[in-house]
């Protein structure tokens, strides 16, 4: 058996301590590993499961300094206590000079080091607009077949890095108390993004109730009474963050996790095949609601890498 068909069944078996070396091959794109990474992906495909990943696939963006990271931890620590494993890809600015991660979110987060359950990795964005790197849409998909909870924490947050919301079953946008956050939503068309609503900072008192009024209005107004709005604290003492699993818990049981997941994979295929072929490549498909209605056509188990290769032999003349 060769190391992507191991590392697919050791994923598929839930072995959790797959996960660097997963990591480590879907992050590599030089040609010569994009058929390996094509075998892990079909390895853990609803085919190979017989359905979809079990995990949790959760995204959390907002603005630089919201406390995403702080949260993080704290989210980290209470879905451990009720005993589910969760790997986290942060996904952080790249350095001009190295293409490395620049801020280390990994350093960030707080865990207990010798924690087997928890896997925590930073990458960088590099280029590509959506908040994510290349890499995250495939190590979230091999990812999740193993840990109960897989989260996506994006860059930042802006009308050109929605992407996260392509990925993830749920999405949670954190806002910070008092920074004009909510205006700024509502201005730049983020409320279609949230699943749920995360006001941090909690123990600010009147400023944090008066930003969770203000949403929780907005959303009112936008018809979007779905999106769950909650307040947490992540300093100690920590509030409301068993509430947050709750909201995303229920969000999730409340998914067409199919349908969720079909949809991810034909958006995913589409930006990848947009990455590597630019608009001329798009073009060359007929534009974007042409190749997604291309994709609409084929099996709605059928993993990244097969729908990119439709694509593929769409545009070659």
């Amino acid at each position: 058996m060769n190391d992507a068909a191991d590392l697919a069944a050791r994923l598929r078996a839930r072995d959790l301590s797959a996960a660097p070396a997963v990591l480590n091959l879907v992050e590599n794109r030089s040609p010569a590993h994009r058929e390996a990474i094509a075998e892990l992906l079909r390895g853990v495909s609803p085919a190979a499961l017989g359905g979809e990943a079990p995990g949790h696939v959760v995204g959390v963006t907002g603005p630089p300094g919201a406390g995403k990271s702080t949260l993080l931890s704290a989210l980290v620590a209470q879905w451990r206590a009720l005993d589910r494993s969760v790997a986290v890809l942060a996904v952080d600015p790249s350095s001009k000079r190295s293409g490395g991660a620049l801020l280390g979110d990994r350093a960030r987060i707080v865990c207990d080091p010798d924690d087997r359950a928890v896997f925590i990795r930073s990458t960088a964005a590099g280029t590509r607009l959506g908040g994510l790197a290349s890499s995250t849409r495939a190590a979230a998909a091999a990812l999740s077949a193993a840990f109960d909870v897989v989260v996506i924490e994006t860059v930042g947050v802006g009308q050109s890095e929605t992407e996260v919301a392509e990925v993830a079953d749920t999405v949670a946008v954190i806002v910070q108390p008092g920074s004009g956050d909510a205006l700024q939503f509502l201005k730049s068309g983020i409320m279609e993004v949230p699943d749920v609503l995360v006001v941090t900072k909690a123990d600010l008192g009147q400023i944090a109730i008066r930003a969770r009024r203000d949403l929780s209005a907005a959303l009112r107004s936008l018809g979007a009474r779905d999106v769950a709005v909650v307040a947490v604290s992540s300093i100690a003492p920590v509030a409301g963050v068993d509430q947050l699993v709750d909201a995303l818990d229920a969000h999730r049981a409340g998914l067409d996790l199919c349908a969720r997941r079909v949809e991810a994979r034909r958006a995913g295929a589409l930006a990848d095949f947009v990455a590597e072929r630019g608009d001329h490549g798009l073009r060359a498909v007929g534009g974007r609601r042409t190749a997604l209605h291309r994709l609409s056509q084929e099996d709605p188990g059928a993993d990244v890498p097969t729908l990119l290769s439709v694509l593929e032999r769409e545009a070659t003349p």
